[in-house]
């Protein structure tokens, strides 16, 4: 018996292809973007963009931007994306 192979792959595996290609995708941009304040409650990291001052360097990654001990969102074009938090307001003694 002679086994000829096909050129039209089956539709299972073009449907598992596709949905590899999907699945990488998402992986990619939830790592690519966002805000991530390790060590920084959130209140710290919401600077509006205007106010954003550049803690960074181009190019730098989230994780090195944490370790300046600044705050890193990709999530707005045109701004900086690694940024001095705010600084915590305490409670006032008199």
């Amino acid at each position: 018996m002679k086994c000829v192979l096909s050129c039209i792959p089956e539709p299972t595996v073009v449907m598992a292809a596709r949905a590899l290609c999907v699945l990488g995708l998402v992986l990619a941009l939830v790592s690519s973007s966002s805000a991530e304040y390790v060590g920084l409650s959130a209140n710290q990291c919401a600077v509006p963009a205007k106010d954003r001052v550049d803690c960074g360097y181009p190019e730098v990654t989230p994780q090195q931007c944490n370790n300046r001990g600044c705050c890193f969102d990709s999530s707005i074009v045109g701004v900086p994306w690694c940024f001095k938090p705010l600084q915590e307001q305490g409670e006032c003694s008199f």
